[in-house]
């Protein structure tokens, strides 16, 4: 019978077809073709029997499944409907106070560096609060408060939850105002709902309750976040419900679809591809578990066949022998599109996340780790401030690329074409008017020469006569290196960044355009071996061939691992058992055999005390023998769990760079993955063929360029007339009917028994980089191309130093709240690259740098590590933010080569206050620590009794106290060594790659490059408001207290817009003040070049020394912005830096202010500590209304989940949601603020450290200001009589009070300022502008122009 395998693709769909007599059939056609056939699949399988049969099929008849066996299918049906937006419309509800969450979400903004903010979209057509509260128990605490009407702890009813832990339910649910709610959304229409309660995760009873009343009232789709993703985290949890209630029906309707063009299916298994790389039946297929059914099929093709390959390699290639010690030879996908790039990575098993970011939605759940870069064939090429640049802009199928005939762009596609390495002559002719032409080789050479002509005028007018014009051929191949670099840096981030080794990897290289890439890729990043299978270009489609049957259980869970105890706790043994019955019982019920049934087991596991938990399972071969539920308990009666713990410590071991001894082990899940073997996994017959090859012939001779050759004649070969066994010398191109695989020079091509090519990369890394260098070049030679490749590997090397940061670190600032910045730094302490962390930090750190070098001179030696956090005197930002760098010398140990560093916000420093962040500070001695200069690491050895004195200094002063938690302290320094280890060895191997030189002259053409551009947006801004050549701009801003920030920028045009400087002058600033608002110079400068860089908005230009080289910054001594040494700074950090961005932008009229504070929150006592920042809203601007609920500018810190934050402190979340109206109105309004509203548990001291609260967010050109914040303690007062009530009290914007059990803390943040006047002619805006603010008051679906999300 005929097995159907089949990937419905966003453009083409791909069939993978088992026949009767074991051949094997493949097709490829176009996912949409309205005017020949309804459905692809389908028609995909109507082709294949009509050929095979010789029977004539009509399309508008049902199709005889008589003859099929069963069919599989992976679909981006879904995945459209997200990004489309054509899901079903569905209500979400949740626990009254929550209503915004979703459009709050983490409160981070997707590109630092963009004024318009574009927030992802919200899948709900429509929120409705619940009233009801479950609550955690916690040890001591008693019952809760109760608010906003006080409590007694006898009308709470206490249960155990689904993880063992006890609960109060504080609020029964109200089953008829839960029908109320309904009927709201029928009367809306809806059929479909989500649901979603706080810590339902743990007790399911409330939302299993709305599901019989929904159900009731005729509700078509109820998805439950207890049965969707029953994890803790309600934002993920939420999102990933209200996915599934808007993509479940979506993929319902197209079942039924696909199913009516049959004539009976009952008796042909259909199965469809998940995200995890395992298959369901179509009954069982949910919305969000289909996110990822196309890439996921890939993954599985290329772990199964390249582990076939990599097998038979060793036949053919000595290259390919694994090494002695080698278990499994660990793969990396590489699944290059028309659109973008897919990687991931295989190692014997599957590697699965459980919380990603997916077509702009968190989903909770488990799926294959799969990385997408912006870049693939239809990437667009554009060269702009000097750089050339890839994507992330695709030209799409329609136009396309210019080799299409449609008057498309130009693009990767066109450059591989005029490189020769697309042969027109072996591509259909499909295209032009009449779709009967070739590719069009002519117009996309004409386009890339007129784009070749601009390079060179302009490299001509930089660089003047030692500047070498480029060829056509350089270009074209320019743009594919850069695009390869950018391909590089998900790999790497698969790889380096979590321990790997990448140059252990094979790659395995897939999709339309990968083979193209395959040489480039593998050298870029080291790789020796590289895999093309027989069916590259439709790998997805064999993947969902070989894939298992998978079904996936999990339930939360509350225990403890302890490696000296032998067996599991019961609890757990019992849940384990039970999720096995149910993946044994679903198997059985498909039809999958007993003896293919394989059941594995992992536990969610985390140290206590951190938030970061592994999914761990146990040692591979320990699961091969669970069958059923009762070989699950068995093994876990057997003594498993110091094997659960060994497993976990090497886990975190690797993917931290340490462990934590003495530290108990939570159980956070239990997951089962109920596996049933496919009989199509098992490896393809190897072709006996080959034993003595025949020499390959070529088919035909074919100029190609290349970087290490030039343009040469290549050889062209047919893919099926080589014989297995043979081997081909690159440079040379293979041809087969769905891709052209190009073996590039030091290459060395192989034809495996399989049929696919083996490709061996014999050269050395730098041998290959010398010969690959631009023609022409020199070390000191300025090359765009380089200096786009610098761009990205500079960025890299930081992003990598971030990832090793977040990874080693243990306090929830740094590793959750992602409170730090990493940056390269040249040899003068000039800022070269950083990633896209907090703006404050960014600024600042090259003081810091500068001020260490010079205070340390010639002491400096090999193995130093320098520490500091001083405000004033040594570039700080304020005294939590502490900042480690390190010198790296030349090989004789005398000459510093460049620094890298890192700034982290640590929990607490010491000082009066808890967290370091008093708002009654008025000497830097308050706030805590404050250290100068010392060497944390000296001559490699870490000074760990040097930092510890230094952090409990300020406990000898009385009324002070040293860092409350010095151990994180420590653990948390010697993170941010780690980190700026890592970006060592990196800048040490980039230098080995190019050379000392190269690199220390692009750390500089990458300033000169930033510097260009901000004088020219200097230049252009000038002329534009009708300045003169020498002319003024101001402005100012008044903080709360009444203390001026005054602007005066002098720009001037002599010499025309390469030289265009400009002056930023705060004198008029008012002296500095008692208390902590003061900033430290370096603060100011990190406003300033924030500012600067945003002022660029088109540009990809990354933040670095450059963007201030053109600029002057004044500040007088003694006032606001240049406070004495004593004088305290927690404030100024993180209240005055938002309020002079926001005067440099008022300057430049460049958007009108937001929320003007980062919304500083602490509290604590001795045992523990505490401290978050608050979003509000963002100001509008020219076009764009601004964003509700999110960090802006100097900021971009996630906050706590709410469940999180109420399971380890003692304090419960009301509420947290937008405040609806208080951004200014306008022609483009404000985005909202947020309330946030707290009830503490226990008495604690708390610290708000806020600004707006008198003065509010002023608009723009006639826009309204936003409104004001507000602070208010609503104390929990007694009476005599025993009753209760709560009375409010405003606390100001700074205030350190000690609250009382059953307190609560209602925070509103400011709304930020509108922009332009309303007037008639602007009658429409006005309504789109009602109809935006309207969807944030409903919970409606949010649809922002422009959502397009940076990475």
């Amino acid at each position: 019978m005929y097995s159907f395998s089949i990937d419905r693709g966003g453009t083409f769909t791909d069939c993978f077809c088992t026949l009767p007599d074991g051949r094997v059939r493949v097709l490829k056609l176009l996912s949409e073709d309205p005017e020949r056939y309804a459905d692809a699949p389908r028609e995909a399988i109507r082709r294949v029997l009509e050929e095979e049969t010789g029977r004539r099929l009509p399309r508008e008849d049902k199709l005889d499944t008589s003859l099929i066996e069963e069919i599989r299918m992976g679909t981006t049906v879904a995945t459209n409907a997200l990004l489309e937006h054509r899901g079903e419309r569905c209500a979400l509800l949740i626990t009254r106070g929550f209503k915004d969450l979703l459009l709050i979400g983490n409160q981070s903004r997707p590109d630092i560096f963009d004024l318009r903010i574009a927030k992802p979209e919200v899948p709900c057509a429509l929120v409705l609060e619940v009233d009801e509260r479950v609550v955690l128990e916690q040890e001591g605490l008693g019952a809760p408060a109760g608010y906003p009407q006080p409590s007694t702890s006898s009308e709470a009813e206490t249960v155990v939850g689904i993880t063992g832990q006890r609960l109060v339910v504080e609020e029964p649910l109200d089953d008829e105002q839960v029908r109320q709610a309904l009927r709201v959304a029928k009367d809306e229409g809806l059929r479909s709902i989500a649901v979603c309660l706080m810590h339902s995760y743990a007790f399911a009873d409330h939302e299993r309750r709305i599901k019989d009343v929904a159900t009731e009232m005729g509700f078509e789709h109820i998805s439950l976040s207890c049965e969707v993703a029953p994890m803790v985290k309600i934002v993920p949890r939420a999102t990933t419900t209200c996915v599934d209630a808007y993509l479940t029906p979506v993929l319902q309707r197209y079942v039924e679809s696909f199913r009516s063009g049959f004539s009976d299916l009952s008796k042909t298994k259909v199965h469809f591809m998940q995200s995890d790389g395992g298959l369901i039946p179509a009954e069982g297929f949910m919305g969000h578990r289909s996110i990822l059914s196309g890439p996921a099929g890939g993954v599985v093709g290329y772990a199964i066949c390249g582990e076939r390959d990599l097998q038979d390699a060793p036949r053919v290639s000595e290259a390919f022998t694994a090494s002695g010690d080698a278990k499994v030879q660990p793969i990396i996908g590489f699944d290059m599109g028309g659109t973008s790039t897919d990687v991931s990575r295989y190692e014997g098993s599957f590697e699965h996340v459980f919380e990603t970011r997916t077509a702009n939605q968190i989903i909770y759940g488990a799926q294959l780790d799969v990385n997408t870069v912006a870049a693939g064939g239809g990437s667009r090429l554009f060269y702009k401030d000097g750089i050339f640049k890839v994507g992330p802009q695709s030209a799409g199928a329609h136009p396309g690329p210019i080799c299409y005939r449609k008057n498309g762009f130009l693009t990767v596609t066109d450059a591989n074409l005029v490189l020769g390495r697309i042969l027109p002559q072996y591509f259909p002719k499909i295209f032009g008017p009449d779709e009967n032409e070739a590719l069009d080789a002519e117009g996309a050479r004409a386009a890339l020469s007129s784009l070749t002509d601009a390079i060179n005028e302009e490299g001509r007018r930089l660089s003047g006569s030692s500047y070498t014009d480029k060829t056509v051929d350089e270009v074209a191949m320019g743009f594919i290196t850069v695009a390869n670099e950018a391909m590089c840096r998900p790999v790497r981030n698969l790889t380096t960044m979590r321990g790997f080794d990448v140059t252990t990897h094979a790659l395995s290289c897939f999709g339309g355009a990968g083979p193209q890439h395959c040489c480039g890729i593998a050298k870029n990043l080291g790789i020796q071996k590289v895999l093309i299978d027989v069916h590259a270009g439709i790998l997805s489609a064999v993947g969902i061939a070989k894939a298992d049957v998978v079904y996936e259980f999990q339930e939360a869970a509350s225990a403890t691992l302890e490696s000296a105890a032998p067996d599991l706790a019961e609890s757990l043994v019992e849940k384990a058992a039970n999720l096995g019955d149910k993946g044994a019982r679903k198997l059985l019920d498909a039809g999958i055999p007993p003896d293919a049934i394989n059941l594995e087991l992992f536990l969610n596991l985390r140290y206590q005390g951190t938030d970061t938990a592994i999914m761990t399972s146990m040692a591979a071969g320990d699961e091969a023998r669970v069958r059923n539920a009762q070989d699950l308990r068995e093994l876990l009666q057997s003594g498993v769990s110091a094997r659960f713990v060994s497993a976990f410590k090497a886990s975190y071991q690797r993917e931290f760079g340490f462990d934590l001894e003495n530290r108990a082990i939570n159980v956070d899940d239990v997951r089962v993955r109920a596996i049933g073997k496919s009989m199509g996994s098992s490896p393809a017959p190897a072709d006996g063929r080959g034993a003595s090859p025949k020499a390959p012939v070529a088919d035909a001779v074919h100029s190609a360029f290349f970087a290490e050759t030039g343009r040469v004649d290549v050889p062209v070969y047919k893919l099926e007339a080589i014989d297995v066994g043979s081997s081909l010398s690159g440079p040379c191109i293979v041809v087969q009917n769905i891709s052209t695989i190009v073996v590039e020079p030091h290459c060395r091509a192989f034809m495996l028994p399989s049929r696919s090519i083996a490709i061996e990369v014999a050269a050395e890394k730098k041998q290959l980089r010398d010969e690959a260098r631009p023609r022409g070049l020199t070390a000191s030679s300025l090359d765009p191309i380089l200096l786009s490749i610098f761009s990205h590997r500079f960025m890299s090397i930081a992003e990598q130093m971030g990832k090793v940061l977040q990874r080693t670190s243990i306090s929830v600032n740094i590793k959750e709240r992602l409170d730090f910045s990493c940056a390269v730094f040249d040899k003068t302490g000039g800022l070269v690259a950083n990633a896209p962390h907090l703006p404050v930090h960014l600024g600042a750190m090259p003081s810091a740098v500068r001020f260490q070098a010079k205070y340390w001179g010639e002491k400096l030696r090999p193995g130093d590590v320098l520490m500091s956090n001083h405000p004033q005197l040594a570039g700080g930002s304020h005294l939590p933010d502490i900042t480690v760098i390190t010198p790296v010398f030349d090989e004789t140990g005398t000459g510093i080569l460049f620094f890298v560093a890192s700034r982290g916000h640590h929990a607490d420093v010491g000082g009066i206050a808890p967290g370091s962040m008093p708002p009654d500070s008025t000497t830097i001695e308050d706030e805590g620590a404050a250290i100068v200069a010392f060497k944390l690491v000296e001559g490699g050895a870490f000074q760990d009794a040097g930092a510890r004195r230094l952090l409990l200094a300020p406990g000898e002063r009385e009324g002070n106290s040293g860092a409350r938690k010095v151990e994180d302290n420590i653990s948390d320094l010697k993170a941010q060594v780690a980190a700026n280890q890592r970006g060592v060895h990196l800048m040490r191997a980039l230098m080995e790659e190019y050379g000392l030189d190269t690199v220390q002259d692009y750390m500089l053409y990458i300033q000169d490059n930033a510097e260009r551009s901000v004088r020219r947006m200097l230049h252009d801004f000038s002329l534009n408001r009708g300045m003169a050549e020498r002319d003024r701009v101001a402005a100012e801003d008044y903080m709360d207290d009444g203390t001026r920030i005054a602007l005066e920028v002098t720009i001037s045009r002599n010499g025309g817009p390469t030289e265009t400087s400009a002056v930023f002058d705060f004198s008029a600033t008012d002296p500095e003040v008692v208390g902590n608002t003061n900033a430290p110079p370096a603060v100011t400068a990190s406003a300033v070049i924030y500012c600067l860089r945003c002022l660029l908005p088109a540009s990809d230009l990354p933040l670095n020394q450059g963007c201030l080289n053109p600029v002057e910054i004044i500040t007088r001594p003694g006032t606001l912005l240049n406070p004495s040494p004593s004088a305290a700074v927690v404030g100024g950090n993180v209240l005055t830096s938002q309020r002079v961005t926001d005067v440099v932008l008022r300057t430049f009229e460049a958007c009108a202010a937001s929320q003007g504070c980062m919304g500083n929150l602490t509290f604590g006592d001795d045992a523990l500590g505490y401290y978050e920042t608050i979003a509000g809203g963002a100001g509008a601007g020219p076009g764009w209304h601004g964003a509700s609920g999110v960090h802006t500018h100097m900021t971009n810190t996630r906050i706590t989940d709410p469940e999180i934050l109420e399971t380890h402190f003692p304090v419960i979340l009301r509420a947290f949601g937008l405040r609806t109206g208080s951004g200014g109105l306008g022609r483009w309004r404000g985005g909202d603020g947020c309330t946030r509203i707290f009830q503490w548990r226990r008495p604690l001291t708390v610290s708000i450290l806020t600004e707006r609260r008198s003065l509010p967010p002023y608009g723009m050109k006639g826009g309204g200001s936003g409104t004001r914040g507000k602070n208010l303690w609503h104390r929990l007062l007694g009476h005599p009589d025993g009753s209760r009530e709560y009375k409010a009290f405003n606390v100001g914007p700074k205030r350190t009070f000690r609250v009382g059990r059953g307190d609560v803390l209602e925070i509103q943040t400011p709304g930020g300022g509108g922009y332009e006047r309303r007037t008639d002619e602007t009658e429409e805006m006005e309504r789109l502008a009602e109809n935006w603010m309207a969807f944030v008051a409903g919970g409606s679906l949010q649809r922002f122009q422009d959502a397009s999300l940076s990475s």
